[in-house]
């Protein structure tokens, strides 16, 4: 067996971050491009 293959993997929790980052950006982008639209489409009077 390849030794990089049998190594231990300890970096697998890195995953957690980048994909929760994505996420969490994904939502922000989602949410104010949501508000920046409705807010010309429902001026405050």
């Amino acid at each position: 067996m390849d030794p990089i293959l049998a190594a231990k993997v300890w970096h697998y929790w890195l995953s957690f971050a980048l994909v929760g980052g994505a996420v969490l950006t994904t939502l922000m982008l989602l949410v104010g491009y949501l508000v920046k639209v409705t807010a010309q489409k429902y001026p405050k009077q």
